[in-house]
């Protein structure tokens, strides 16, 4: 069965740095996209970051550019999101999620399959 697991949430004041990682397993990890989503009560599911395994093809939102960082470890089928510079409003349950169309591991649509996610809390 697919695994996706979320680690390296937490609490970080205010500028501080996490790396997000999420671990794949259970399907060919290179035939899909893998997107971080990022979610807080009364608001929308926002796109952060997205990557397809072993295709130099990334996105990253505007809201996060250049803060944050999305990279990929094949060997181990393992996707990382590297946040810095994070302020209070990057507060939020951070997803990753895989899916066979680029668009929806960046808008969230049409996902295949999503992970249980990781609370970050920045103060």
């Amino acid at each position: 069965d697919v695994q996706l697991v979320e680690s390296g949430g937490g609490l970080v004041q205010s500028g501080g740095s996490l790396r997000l990682a999420c671990a794949a397993s259970g399907y060919r990890y290179s035939d899909y996209c893998m997107g971080w989503f990022r979610q807080t009560p009364g608001k929308e599911r926002e796109g952060v970051a997205a990557i397809r395994p072993g295709v130099d093809n990334t996105y990253i939102a505007a809201s996060v550019k250049g803060r944050f960082t999305i990279t990929q470890d094949n060997a181990n089928n393992t996707v990382y999101l590297q946040m810095n510079s994070l302020k209070p409003e990057d507060t939020a349950m951070y997803y990753c999620a895989v899916a066979r169309f680029f668009s929806a591991c960046v808008g969230g649509s049409r996902v295949d399959y999503w992970g249980q996610g990781t609370q970050v809390t920045v103060s």
